[in-house]
Order: C-alpha cells, then structure tokens, then sequence
C-alpha cells in the first residue's frame, strides 16, 4: 500500500483548524495539534511560503487563510453536480433497504423529485423524476420547509388551510410549523401517509459547505413494509446517506 507522508498530513490538520477560527497563533496551532514547536514552526514557514496562510503582524504573530485555498475551493465547486452526486449516493442507499430512494429540492412551496433510485421489489410507490408535489405532504418536502427562516416560511404559506392530498395531510399551518419545530429538533422528518395512504417516507437533510439545507433525502416503501424495525434501519440509513452527499457538497459538521 502506498504510504501515507506524515508531514502533508500535519500540513492538512493544520489548515483544517482554520476551518473553525479564522487568526491562530503559532502557539495555539501547536497546544490544539500537540506537535512538537519546531514542526509546527516548519509547516508554517512552509504554508505562508507558498501562500496558503498569511501571517498578520502582531504580538503574538497569527495566522489565516490565504487565497490559494480560496481558489481550490472555488475551484471544487465548479466542479459539483448536485444530480450526479445525489445519483450516486441515492444507488449506494437504495442498494443497502431496497426501496426507493428521493432526493429532491424546494422550489416555492413544492418539491420537485431530481434523483429516484427503484426497489427490485414488485410492490412499489409509484414516482418520477421531475414531479412536483406539495412540500408540506412529503417528508422530503418538511425538511426542506424546516430549513428556512421563519420570514421566508411565512411567505411560502397561503393564507387559510393548506392543500390536502390525503386525510392524513397537515392543513393547518400552525400543525405544519409544530411539525417543522419538531423536525429541526430531530433533523428527520416523516410523511406518514399525508401524499399517498399507501406509502410511508423518512427523510433526511443535505446541506452545502455553508451549512444551508439545499436538498432532502427519502426512503420511502409501500406501507405493508412499513415496520417499526425498518423505519428505525431506514432512518439511520437515510442520515447517513444524506450526510454522505452533503460531504460531497462541501459539508463539514461542526465539531
């Protein structure tokens, strides 16, 4: 196996500090790190040579991002297709429950489906790629309303009931902002049969390198599969597959 060069890797963890306060110290760098002063004075002669960090003038001297790092990124995130990596996570998750798998995005007050993954199963919801439905019906729908800011959700809700697409839909839109509470406090979100009665979702968050909820994750399966031990193995399932594309997003979850 190739090796693994201890001195990049302590370049990286250096860099990666800043990720979470922008000025260090020399000193700061090495208490947080625990590597011995001189490396550290090494790596940082080496970093600011070559531009990836500044030094700011001062007692003591500190550090920050510079603007070769700036480019990489910009550079990363020309490169992103939310399709292509929501496709190729949304197979890795269909692949391990075998059922169906969304991922979609919030426009107005509706989602609209960019990726579905299919079970093998012949008892199947029945979904497309580019459909719309009402957000507030879908568990994909209520993460992506959970995410914004009070203002802009007011702005999404009509005036009076909101639109039902079976008896188990929210119409009430103080119901949906308690169920949208509930969602934030529990970063999952559940459509129990509210778009179609023969069908249960979970749903999960995916988030950009801002930390900004740009799309939601499902697993969704016919009701007769729905069980209480599969909605807690899908539940998991589908965190840890929207988490994987918000890494591919740039996503980093806080420490």
């Amino acid at each position: 196996m190739p090796r693994v060069v201890p001195a990049v890797v302590r370049a990286l963890d250096i860099l990666e500090l800043f990720l979470d306060q922008p000025r260090l110290s020399a000193r700061e760098i090495t208490e947080q790190l625990g590597l011995p002063r001189t490396t550290v004075h090494e790596l940082l002669v080496t970093l600011v040579a070559r531009s990836y960090l500044i030094s700011v003038p001062g007692q003591p001297v500190q550090f920050r991002l510079g603007m070769p790092l700036f480019q990489l990124g910009a550079a990363f995130a020309g490169q992103l297709d939310l399709v292509r990596e929501a496709q190729d996570v949304a197979q890795e998750v269909a692949a391990a429950c075998d059922e169906a798998v969304h991922v979609a995005v919030l426009n107005g007050a509706d989602v609209i489906y960019l990726v579905k993954v299919d079970s093998t199963h012949p008892v199947r919801m029945v979904s497309a790629v580019g459909r719309r439905l009402p957000a507030h019906c879908t568990a994909v729908g209520k993460m992506l309303l959970a995410g914004l800011d009070p203002i802009d959700l007011d702005a999404l809700l009509p005036p009076g009931d909101l639109p039902a697409m079976t008896p188990d839909s929210i119409t009430d839109p103080e119901r949906l902002r308690a169920e949208l509470d509930r969602i934030r406090a529990e970063d999952v979100a559940v459509d129990d049969g509210e778009s179609d009665s023969a069908v249960r979702c979970v749903g999960a968050p995916v988030r950009d390198h801002a930390g900004v909820t740009v799309a939601a994750m499902s697993v969704s399966a016919p009701i007769i599969r729905w069980t209480p031990t599969a909605h807690a193995e899908w539940t998991e399932l589908v965190r840890s597959g929207a988490a994987a594309l918000s890494t591919r997003l740039g996503y980093r979850a806080p420490r």
